[in-house]
């Protein structure tokens, strides 16, 4: 079985990150979107709200699976049986930083292999970051956030 794994804090979960699960599921017999626990982060989102984000998010794709995990990302490859890394690009920055990181797990952990997605070029510009900062300011999400993920639901 082909299993992938596509980590990161998802603090919240982006049309961009929803583009890439998208764009990998045909690869894969099963992708587990992986909720690290970034010591260096300070997470705005609880835990369990990010879990429900993307577990409705992906809620038609049965191949979808949502974990939270702490350590390193090759360890919890190692865990779970999965021989890939899924990552994003949206500009030469990402490929710059997300290569350096790809090199580093593999001399941890040859027999893993990262698989970059291209961003769409429409959705390039967003970040859970920049939408953190549109959330503070009161802006419209539309187009930001997934529509099945039930952001603005209690």
């Amino acid at each position: 079985m082909k299993t992938g794994i596509f980590a990161g804090s998802f603090d919240p979960i982006t049309r961009g990150h929803e583009d890439i699960v998208l764009k990998a599921l045909p690869l894969f017999d099963e992708i587990i979107v992986a909720i690290g626990a970034n010591i260096d982060k300070n997470q705005v989102f609880s835990l369990e709200k990010r879990i429900g984000w993307i577990e409705n998010t992906f809620a038609e794709y049965p191949k979808v699976k949502v974990i939270s995990y702490q350590g390193l990302t090759v360890d919890l490859c190692k865990k779970m049986n999965a021989g890939f890394i899924i990552r994003g690009l949206r500009d030469t920055a990402d490929l710059q930083y997300e290569s350096v990181i790809a090199e580093a797990n593999k001399k941890l952990a040859p027999e893993i292999e990262t698989v970059f997605f291209l961003a769409d070029p429409n959705l390039r510009c967003v970040s859970s970051t920049v939408v953190r900062d549109l959330i503070k300011h009161g802006a419209d999400l539309k187009g930001f956030i997934p529509e099945k993920a039930g952001f603005y639901e209690k």
